[in-house]
C-alpha cells in the first residue's frame, strides 16, 4: 500500500483503488491475521475493508456493540461462529452476516481449520481500533480483555457487559 494510501486524509482527485494480493495494510493480533484492503482514505471515510484470517480455535473479542457504525462479514472460506447476545449461528463459505449499529455481537473459529472473512465498516471508524491493538501487542503489552475494552472505547464501542 502507498503511503497515501495509509493515510486518514480523503484523496482531493478521486481515484480507483486497486489491491493486489500481496497488497495491502497486515495487522497481526495474536492469531488472527488482517490485511486492510480500504482504509476509508480512497472513500471519504464512508467504508474500510478487511480480509481477516483467524486460525483454528480462535476466540474472537469480547461481545460488544458499535454506536456509530455498521459491520459486515462475508465468510470466504470455513466457519466463522458468529454470537448475537445469546444466539450462535455458525456461518459456513459463503455466508453473509450484517451488524447494525447497537447490536451486540462477537467471532470465533471453533473448528480445526483456518476461517477467512472480508470484513466491511461503515463508516471506516473501526478500522484504527485494529491498528491500536497491533500497537499495544508490539510494545509488549499483553492483549487482555480490558486492554480490548480500552480500545473499544476509543470507537464509539462498548463491550456488551449485559450478556457477559
Amino acid at each position: 500500500m502507498t503511503e497515501e494510501a495509509k493515510t486518514s486524509e480523503p484523496q482531493t482527485d478521486p481515484a480507483v483503488s486497486v489491491v493486489g494480493p500481496g497488497d495491502g495494510e497486515t495487522i497481526v493480533l495474536g492469531t488472527t491475521r488482517m490485511r486492510v484492503l480500504e482504509d476509508g482514505s480512497h472513500t471519504g471515510h464512508r467504508l474500510a475493508i478487511a480480509e481477516s484470517v483467524l486460525a483454528p480455535r480462535t476466540q474472537g473479542p469480547p461481545q460488544h456493540r458499535h454506536a456509530q457504525h455498521d459491520e459486515g462479514f462475508y465468510v470466504l472460506s470455513g466457519t466463522v461462529r458468529f454470537t448475537v447476545g445469546d444466539e450462535d449461528h455458525d456461518a459456513t463459505t459463503g455466508t453473509l452476516v450484517i451488524v447494525p449499529p447497537g447490536t451486540p455481537h462477537t467471532f470465533a473459529n471453533p473448528t480445526d481449520q483456518p476461517a477467512v472473512m472480508l470484513s466491511t465498516f461503515t463508516p471506516d471508524l473501526y478500522v484504527q481500533y485494529f491498528r491500536d491493538l497491533q500497537e499495544a501487542l508490539t510494545g509488549g503489552r499483553p492483549l487482555t480483555r480490558q486492554a480490548n475494552i480500552d480500545a473499544m472505547s476509543r470507537y464509539a464501542t462498548e463491550p456488551a457487559t449485559d450478556l457477559a
